[in-house]
């Protein structure tokens, strides 16, 4: 079964470069502008990664980490931000993000960490 992948940005170059880079790939590539145009996909698709830039013109990956949980998958949430710092990385971390890239996008970065994220098995929590 291929991954679900949804990719918001309002970079239409770096959405048609990853999904250069993720042809041939396991994974189910789709994109959105804004965050307002990944609301209903994210609501109504079971998707297993999103990638988000840190500032979209109508949101924050802050924003769409809300949105991911609020459609009740499990659905991991990766940032991706010009500048990567180790402040900003543990922020990712610490509120509940999966990983960061950096953008430009390596492409043998941009494969391990979807397919890390896309494999990775959440565990199930049960009331004592």
């Amino acid at each position: 079964m291929r991954s679900r992948v949804l990719f918001i940005s309002p970079r239409r170059e770096d959405a048609a470069r990853l999904g250069r880079m993720l042809s041939g790939v396991p994974f189910e590539f789709d994109t959105a502008a804004t965050l307002a145009e990944a609301r209903p996909r994210l609501l109504e698709n079971p998707y297993r990664v999103v990638l988000t830039e840190s500032a979209l013109p109508d949101g924050t990956w802050l924003d769409v980490l809300a949105l991911a949980r609020q459609g009740g998958s499990d659905c991991e949430v990766i940032v991706t931000r010009a500048v990567l710092d180790g402040r900003f990385w543990a922020e990712v971390l610490n509120l509940g993000g999966y990983d960061m890239l950096a953008q430009p996008f390596a492409e043998s970065e941009v494969r391990r960490v979807l397919s890390n994220a896309c494999t990775r098995i959440v565990p199930e929590v049960h009331a004592a």
